[in-house]
C-alpha cells in the first residue's frame, strides 16, 4: 500500500507504525478471523497444559513421590488424555477449516479472479496467503509442542501411553509443527484442485483419516529396531522398561528362531516337553529404545516437511499456470 502527496500526517504516521504493508497486510486483514481464532485456540490450549502440569505436580506430591511405593497417582486422572486429544484434533482443524477453504473460497466466490487482475501477480498472491497460514501453523505447533513436551517428559513413567504411540510421539518434539504444516499444505492443495469449499473440506477430512492410518504404520519404521537375547527363564531386562517391543521369538542354542507361541501347549508338562524337544533356551526380543525417540521424531519431521514442500510447489505451480 503506497502513500501519496494527499495523505495527511496522521495517515503517514499510521503507515509507518504498521508492521505489515501492501499485500501481506491485505491478506492478514482478509483472514483476521482465522488469525484471532488460531491465536485464541493456541492460548487456551497452552493455559490448559500449564494448569494440568500444575495439577500433576500436586498429585505427585500428595501421593508421596518419589516414594516408589506411592503407586501411580495418574491412574484415575484423565486430564492428560484430554490434552493429547485436543492436540490430536489440531492438525485436522488446520487442514479442514483453514487449509481447504484458503484458495477454494476465493475461487468459489470470485475473489481470486478479482485479486489477480490487480497489479500483483498470482504467485505473489498465493505466496502471501501460504505465508500467513504456514506462519500460524508453525507458531501454534511450536508453542504447544514445547509445552506438551515440558509437561510429559519429566513424568513419562506415569503415563499409560507408550512413547511410540501417536498420543505422545506426534504431540512432542518437532513432529507436531511438522504435522500442522503438512496437513495445512494438503488442505490448500486439495482446495485448489477441487475449487469448491464444502467438497474440499470433506475430501481433506477423509484424507486426514487415511493419513493417520498410514502414519501409524510408518512411525515404528522410522528407525532400525534393535535385538536383545536373554535366557528363557528370565524376565525382560529392567533397562528395557521404556522400550517398544516390535516382535518377540524364542531361540535354541544355535540361534534358530521359533515363533513366540511355538510351545503354547495346553499343559505345563507338554510345554516343557516341547521346549526340550526343540532345544529352546533363549528369549529374543526386537525393540525400539526410548533413546531412539528424538532421532525418529526428527526423521518424521523431515519427511513431513519434504511433503509440505512438494505440496506447496504443486499449489504454487497450479495457481501460477492454470486458470482460476
Amino acid at each position: 500500500m503506497s502513500t501519496t502527496l494527499t495523505d495527511s500526517p496522521t495517515e503517514l504516521r499510521a503507515h509507518k507504525r504498521r508492521l505489515l504493508h501492501g499485500l501481506p497486510w491485505l491478506v492478514v486483514r482478509q483472514h483476521r478471523g482465522t488469525v484471532y481464532s488460531v491465536l485464541g485456540l493456541t492460548l487456551i490450549t497452552a493455559l490448559l497444559i500449564v494448569w494440568e502440569r500444575h495439577d500433576l505436580i500436586q498429585l505427585l506430591d500428595a501421593a508421596g513421590r518419589p516414594d516408589p511405593d506411592a503407586g501411580n497417582p495418574l491412574q484415575d486422572d484423565r486430564g492428560h488424555t484430554f490434552i493429547s486429544a485436543v492436540l490430536g484434533v489440531l492438525p485436522l482443524v488446520f487442514a479442514v477449516t483453514i487449509g481447504a477453504p484458503l484458495i477454494a473460497g476465493d475461487q468459489q466466490d470470485g475473489t481470486a479472479q478479482l485479486v489477480t487482475t490487480q497489479s500483483m501477480t498470482r504467485r505473489q498472491w498465493i505466496v502471501a496467503k501460504l505465508g500467513l497460514v504456514y506462519s500460524l501453523a508453525l507458531f501454534s505447533g511450536v508453542v504447544l509442542s514445547v509445552l506438551f513436551t515440558w509437561y510429559w517428559r519429566p513424568h513419562r513413567s506415569f503415563f499409560t501411553q507408550e512413547w511410540i504411540e501417536s498420543g505422545i510421539f506426534d504431540r512432542t518434539g518437532p513432529v507436531l509443527p511438522a504435522f500442522l504444516l503438512f496437513l495445512t499444505a494438503a488442505g490448500v492443495t486439495v482446495g485448489v484442485l477441487v475449487r469448491r469449499v464444502l467438497p474440499a473440506m470433506v475430501t481433506v477430512f477423509v484424507l486426514t483419516y487415511v493419513m493417520d492410518l498410514v502414519w501409524s504404520e510408518v512411525r515404528p519404521r522410522l528407525a532400525a529396531a534393535r535385538t536383545i537375547t536373554f535366557p528363557l527363564d528370565e524376565d525382560l531386562p529392567a533397562r528395557l522398561s521404556e522400550s517398544y517391543e516390535v516382535d518377540r521369538w524364542v531361540a535354541d542354542a544355535q540361534g534358530n528362531l521359533y515363533g513366540w507361541g511355538s510351545c503354547a501347549e495346553a499343559t505345563e508338562k507338554a510345554q516343557n516337553a516341547c521346549v526340550a524337544e526343540k532345544g529352546i533356551v533363549d528369549n529374543v526380543v526386537e525393540y525400539l529404545d526410548f533413546g531412539q525417540m528424538a532421532a525418529m521424531q526428527w526423521t518424521a519431521a523431515g519427511l513431513l516437511l519434504a511433503g509440505t514442500a512438494l505440496l506447496t510447489a504443486v499449489t504454487v505451480w497450479r495457481v501460477s499456470r492454470r486458470p482460476l
